[in-house]
């Protein structure tokens, strides 16, 4: 993806930055078991859709970063995966 496709494709995935060449944000939770159960459920999201982010685990935080390693930038999954974790997020 371009630059320009990767800006439009951001405006629909709240919070997400393009650094990097990855497309990553950063939850918070209440707390540790909170954090992991979302880790957890990240890796669940992420293996059914064979996309494998990132992830950098804190007490109460992770940070979360796609990109498409088989053709070494962004695509169109990265997004949709992002979507999934943001949707997840708000359950």
């Amino acid at each position: 993806m371009t630059d320009v496709q990767i800006g439009h494709m951001l405006k629909g995935v709240q919070g997400w930055e393009y650094q990097g060449g990855m497309i990553r944000k950063t939850y918070s939770f209440k707390d540790y078991y909170q954090t992991m159960a979302f880790v957890n459920a990240t890796a669940w999201v992420s293996h059914r859709e064979d996309h494998h982010p990132d992830i950098t685990v804190g007490y109460n935080k992770c940070d979360v970063a796609y990109m498409t390693h088989a053709i070494n930038g962004i695509s169109e999954n990265d997004f949709i995966c992002a979507a999934k974790l943001d949707a997840l997020f708000d359950i």
